[in-house]
């Protein structure tokens, strides 16, 4: 008779359990995440934008993809309205929707508020661009100065959003003298046009009027684009309306550059150009930047946006780039640097960059134009700079790897013992099989 030493078996499901919890304890030991510094505040006001239609008779042409230009812009506005954030002031003004006479004093006056600027209902707000038709004359100059009192004032950026298919008919006032009007005022304003016709005198007009303002022009071909550029726009004001970005100049050396503190900044850089802007960073912090360019205008197909930090030697270090085929109205890229990411003075010869006296942004664009279009003024460029104290280094090699690292090591080992154990349980069982 053969006498077996009893073994207790292992079940397999406890060993994991077993593995589970310690995986767990482990886990449990390590420091979470905090919420990032520095969040911003709850904006003083909510984002408002007043949309100015041209509702004149030339908006009957029937030239966008088979349909009339208003129906095109009803249609696209109809989209807007129902995207719209919940937080934004959404208004619409119209220029020439009522009057239909031959009197140029009359027809001149056409401008009213369709839908006061306010929290919005969707189903009255698209009644109401519904009931439009092409009717008078074309007095954009009124009409911007009409948004404008319908956007009141206040400490935020506001934005105008204007669509129109052809020149004012009906100056003084010229349109672009009121827009450089209301710029001279202060109010934080900023006019964006969209150009259904593409003339070069309304081209030159609504490039004159959003220039003055900081804004951006549009050409636009087909519904989806005046759709698309609409809704961007829309957000942007989200984006931007409680800092209200400051103007400055790039140049084409860093020791020539503006110094720059944390802000949000407007510049205009033409085709293939580079701008530079200097910023201090002190010892212990991090410098977070990020630039948009864009094409407010016909450019070839393929681009890019290149934002580069160097030091004052002109040695890089670190760098973000964006790259489009036409699909896409903003090219955007951003940087994230301390001197903490450099050992030592290895950033440049002298180590005055990891030092953190000066960092270099350097922004360059591979935009072209496409034939006939102008490179003055140059594209909009809205860089925006944030200096804060650097992230804390690490405890140990460890924990430098990251928490993802960490779990990924544990889930490894845990798979490896399951592994030796399932072999282990696997030949005891064969033992005591042949034994029997």
């Amino acid at each position: 008779m053969i006498t077996t030493k009893r073994r207790w078996p292992v079940r397999p499901a406890s060993l994991l359990g077993a593995l589970a919890i310690t995986a767990g304890a482990v886990l449990a030991g390590l420091p979470a995440h905090a919420d990032e510094p520095g969040a911003p505040a709850a904006a003083a006001e909510p984002p408002k934008v007043d949309l100015v239609l041209d509702v004149s008779g030339s908006m009957r042409a029937t030239d966008i993809q088979g349909k009339s230009r208003l129906a095109v812009a009803q249609q696209s506005l109809n989209e807007v309205i129902d995207a719209l954030p919940a937080e934004t002031e959404f208004g619409i003004r119209t220029l020439g929707a009522t009057y239909a006479g031959d009197n140029k004093t009359e027809g001149c006056k056409d401008t009213k508020q369709l839908y006061p600027v306010g929290k919005t209902d969707k189903v009255e707000a698209k009644t109401a661009v519904a009931t439009l038709r092409p009717s008078g004359w074309t007095p954009i100059g009124l009409a911007l100065r009409g948004a404008a009192q319908d956007l009141g004032t206040g400490p935020t950026t506001r934005r105008i959003v204007l669509i129109t298919d052809g020149e004012d008919s009906c100056a003084p006032p010229d349109p672009c003298d009121v827009a450089r009007e209301l710029a001279a005022q202060g109010i934080h304003l900023v006019v964006d046009t969209l150009g259904l016709a593409h003339d070069d005198k309304t081209r030159q007009q609504l490039l004159c009027i959003a220039n003055a303002t900081g804004g951006t022009y549009t050409d636009v071909r087909t519904q989806e684009q005046l759709t698309q550029k609409v809704k961007q726009l829309v957000g942007r004001a989200g984006e931007t309306h409680a800092v209200t970005p400051a103007r400055t100049t790039g140049t084409d050396k860093c020791e020539t550059a503006p110094l720059l503190g944390p802000g949000v900044y407007t510049d205009r850089q033409k085709f293939s150009e580079h701008r530079v802007y200097r910023v201090p960073v002190k010892p212990g912090q991090e410098l977070r930047a990020s630039v948009s360019v864009t094409p407010d205008r016909a450019v070839a197909r393929d681009y890019g946006v290149l934002l580069q930090a160097t030091d004052t030697h002109g040695q890089e270090l670190v760098r973000g780039t964006d790259a489009g085929s036409g699909r896409t109205d903003v090219a955007s890229t951003g940087v994230r640097w301390s001197a903490a990411d450099d050992d030592g003075a290895s950033a440049s010869p002298t180590g005055t960059a990891a030092a953190g006296t000066t960092v270099c942004l350097v922004v360059s664009n591979s935009f072209a134009g496409q034939a006939g279009v102008q490179a003055d003024p140059g594209l909009p460029l809205e860089l925006t700079v944030d200096v804060a104290a650097a992230s804390p280094a690490p405890d140990g090699p460890a924990m430098g790897l990251g928490r993802g690292w960490i779990l990924l090591l544990v889930l490894t080992l845990a798979g490896l013992l399951t592994g030796l154990v399932f072999g282990w349980v696997a030949r005891w069982r064969i033992a005591v099989w042949r034994e029997n």
